[in-house]
């Protein structure tokens, strides 16, 4: 998930004892850059109308299930999931105890831990199927619960490891079903994004809004996100709905595997300046599962 909406900004409050002379100059252009960016975000989400869901129905007859996790073991199926990362990630860390099973649920708890393995501070997790699960083409789908918390950014994605610079997106692409980087933040609370990355995450990097779109009370009850992957375009949608399609960077031909995710918005290990005080929450995740196309089994 690479989508940055620019909110790690610093008012000119917090540099008050600054002349902007000489180094200072330097903070002044960031500061400058930084605000700009976040006046951009929120202009882009207030001008960009969210999508509405078509009467387009997913048509799972046509595909058989290949992956599900519906979490009702005791503890987390690690023949299923890994930690896709662990240390520092953004403005927190992620650990492997942050995830857990209860009553029948995934839970990915974000929390500050004065005592974490890192030192102190914001702690959550991303696990993945890498080197367990990965498939080329299909439709692959997450019923869940966003944690309501500001700075928080949960996200259910796919992808593969090392999305080269210089590559189209045929050779491979980060698909976000959906991400949730917008929780109390100018804007809608019930606005969800979904977007595509391809040619690695430095300067070449390309990314795709496929869309905004409005989600009933996501952060109060369970809601069902997916994305129909063939070998012409992706084709999104809510509750089993389509709200969304597209090609951007040419299909992905190359097997991905799945992640779940929680972030906190900063950097190096440090949240930005208006999340440091962010509340406790957890993802909830009623299940996961990936299907293939019927036809595309038959013919193996």
């Amino acid at each position: 998930m690479t989508i940055d909406t620019g909110e790690q900004t610093v008012g000119l409050s917090e540099r008050q004892h600054s002349k902007f002379g000489g180094n200072d100059m330097s903070v002044l252009q960031n500061i400058i850059e930084n605000n700009l960016m976040s006046v951009f975000y929120s202009l882009f989400v207030t001008l960009r109308r969210p999508r509405e869901a078509t009467n387009r129905e997913v048509d799972m007859s046509k595909f058989e299930l290949t992956f599900e996790d519906d979490f009702s073991s005791d503890e987390l199926d690690r023949t299923k999931w890994r930690s896709h990362h662990v240390g520092m990630r953004r403005g927190g860390y992620w650990a492997p105890e942050q995830s857990f099973i209860e009553d029948g649920m995934l839970h990915i708890r974000t929390e500050y831990r004065s005592d974490g393995p890192n030192g102190a501070g914001w702690y959550s997790d991303g696990i993945c199927t890498s080197g367990l699960f990965e498939q080329t083409y299909g439709y692959f789908e997450c019923r869940c619960k966003l944690p309501a918390a500001q700075g928080l950014w949960s996200a259910f994605w796919l992808t593969r490891s090392g999305l080269a610079s210089g590559k189209p997106g045929t050779e491979g692409t980060e698909i976000d079903v959906f991400e949730s980087p917008m929780y109390n933040r100018k804007g809608d609370n019930k606005l969800i994004t979904s977007n595509l990355h391809y040619n690695g995450y430095g300067a070449a990097h390309r990314f795709h809004n496929v869309g905004f779109f409005k989600v009933k009370n996501p952060y109060e009850e369970f809601n069902t996100y997916g994305v129909e992957w063939n070998e012409n375009e992706y084709i999104f949608y809510l509750n089993g709905m389509e709200y969304g399609r597209s090609d951007f960077g040419g299909v992905c031909q190359n097997p991905l595997f799945l992640i779940l995710s929680v972030e906190m918005y900063g950097e190096n290990g440090v949240p930005s300046s208006r999340d440091k005080n962010a509340d406790e929450a957890q993802f909830i995740v009623d299940y996961v599962r990936a299907y293939q196309y019927k036809d595309l089994l038959n013919t193996k």
